[in-house]
């Protein structure tokens, strides 16, 4: 199938749920998260691996000849980092399986056709890849206006309709259709009470990614490509994880028109750009003379992927670059969150809470500790050390920890902090040598 894809760009697939084997469901059962909350059945991972291979057979003989019905995701919310609640849908077990199995069976053809520029759940590529090339597009690129892009609800507001026209560029295989219009059309369950959903996909999907970077292949990536190529007359630069992208421009002017005809390409598909998170802002090396010029600020800043961009300058030869640091609002609520927890675990041995402590702060350094966002680290990891300070402290009546008892224990179970990046030209150069 890849072979084919790559080569006739053209080959609509016929045949393809025969891949869709009881082997494939029990590799993409495997492939599922064991602690994940269940769906509306309500099933486990570890409840269905009783007589898991009598289960996968009887599911693989429902999905070939027709029997195999879709059960509506259940509804929960979950915080954003500004406050907000995000709607999730979390699919039946079975669901998962089957989304699973044919998501495999469709990536392998449409990771052949998807540009270079988009990065959101894909194979061998990460948030990190995306901020690598933004960076190294910015700085190594004549770029002097960047456009700060969010589709508004985008994964609530896909077509239906448009969804399936799209998959039947590449599939003629009427099962899979059949399969992905009963995902869509499956419905939500709130409280017990089911409604139908006549757009969208649901967060949380195990299949939702891969039809939403289907969606904007066709609706953005393509479109995108073809006027940076045919109506551009300056450098433009685009990078896209899921329903979020940034757009570096050499022109006003084309940066003006491009955003224009996006708002219209997008109405044309039903979504539309968020309008207090889209924003024209002037950025590049060439931006913070020019605002001085005209006796105006700083360059302003944009958020990408958990990190805030801002302009500066090498510190020997004054050289421009891309500085990122964490977004406040994210560090934050980190901070937020951990110390509720500390609270939760105040007469949990020291041990105990050492170790649960150590791992959260490998893994959030393990992303946010790029070149450049040490003073965003460095406060991350005192505001926990003084937090946990503070737990210890309050669970003693009679004789309370000081400090000189509580370094060794930071020594002990905080690790210090380390870049554990590289910088975002020697990333990228050593991924794509061209």
């Amino acid at each position: 199938m890849r072979k084919v894809a790559r080569e006739d760009k053209d080959a609509r697939f016929t045949s393809l749920l025969h891949h869709v084997t009881t082997k494939a469901l029990q590799d993409s059962y495997f492939a599922l998260k064991k602690l994940a909350a269940p769906g509306v059945d309500g099933v486990t991972w570890m409840q269905y691996q009783e007589n898991l291979p009598g289960r996968l057979k009887e599911l693989h003989e429902r999905v070939h000849s027709g029997a195999y019905r879709a059960q509506p995701s259940r509804r929960v919310y979950i915080p954003k980092p500004d406050g907000q609640l995000r709607p999730l849908g979390i699919a039946a077990l079975e669901d998962k399986i089957v989304q699973h199995a044919v998501g495999e069976v469709l990536s392998a053809i449409y990771e052949e056709d998807f540009l270079g520029f988009s990065y959101g759940f894909r194979p061998g590529r990460g948030a990190h890849d995306a901020l690598d090339a933004l960076v190294v597009g910015l700085t190594r690129r004549k770029v002097n206006w960047v456009l700060d892009a969010d589709i508004q609800g985008f994964f609530d507001t896909i077509s239906h309709k448009w969804m399936l026209r799209f998959l039947e560029h590449r599939i003629a295989d009427k099962r899979i259709l059949r399969l992905v219009s009963k995902w869509l059309r499956a419905g939500v369950s709130k409280d017990g009470e089911w409604s139908r959903t006549e757009v969208g996909t649901p967060q949380g999907a195990v299949i939702s990614p891969l039809l939403a970077n289907i969606y904007l292949h066709y609706v953005l990536d393509q479109w995108a490509h073809h006027w940076r190529r045919n109506y551009a007359s300056g450098d433009i630069i685009i990078t896209r994880y899921a329903d979020d992208f940034v757009m570096g421009f050499q022109h006003h002017t084309e940066a003006i028109r491009f955003l224009a005809e996006l708002k219209a390409r997008l109405n044309q598909f039903g979504l539309a750009l968020h309008p207090e998170k889209t924003r024209l802002i002037e950025f590049g090396r060439f931006a913070a003379d020019n605002r001085r010029k005209r006796g105006e600020g700083k360059p302003e800043t944009f958020d990408f992927l958990g990190f805030t961009h801002l302009c500066a300058k090498t510190r020997n030869r004054g050289w421009f670059l891309v500085r990122r640091k964490t977004v406040k609002k994210r560090l934050r609520a980190a901070l937020k969150r951990i110390k509720t927890a500390l609270r939760g675990r105040m007469h949990d041995p020291i041990s105990e809470v050492g170790d649960w402590l150590r791992r959260v702060v490998l893994g959030y350094y393990r992303y946010h500790a790029v070149p450049g966002n040490c003073e965003a680290m460095r406060t991350f990891r005192e505001d926990l050390i003084r937090n946990w300070y503070k737990v210890l402290r309050r669970r003693g009546q009679k004789r309370r920890i000081n400090w000189q008892a509580f370094s060794p224990i930071v020594s002990l179970w905080i690790p210090t902090l380390k870049v554990m990046h590289p910088h975002p030209n020697q990333r990228f150069y050593a991924k794509h040598p061209r």
